[in-house]
């Protein structure tokens, strides 16, 4: 896996999804991709403490870079808030 290349495609799926992201006072940023294909990112802003975020970052944010990135295997936060 070319790292650098997965790094640009991944920077490429958190752009188009930043505005959406702005828009609730959220945010989201890549922290490192990891040797096994799992890209770990760090959620910011009002996705620091929602209780959305976990929807947010499976279904939107590994959704878009698994079809940019399709080596991606999978996407996590070093921060996700816990889930009661």
């Amino acid at each position: 896996m070319d790292k650098k290349s997965v790094e640009s495609k991944v920077h490429t799926a958190l752009e188009q999804l930043r505005p959406f992201l702005h828009a609730d006072g959220g945010d989201m940023e890549l922290v490192e991709i990891q040797d096994d294909g799992t890209v770990v990112v760090r959620l910011m802003g009002a996705c620091s403490d929602c209780s959305m975020s976990m929807m947010t970052l499976k279904a939107g944010l590994e959704e878009a870079i698994k079809k940019t990135a399709p080596e991606v295997k999978a996407v996590v936060a070093m921060n996700m808030p816990e889930m009661v």
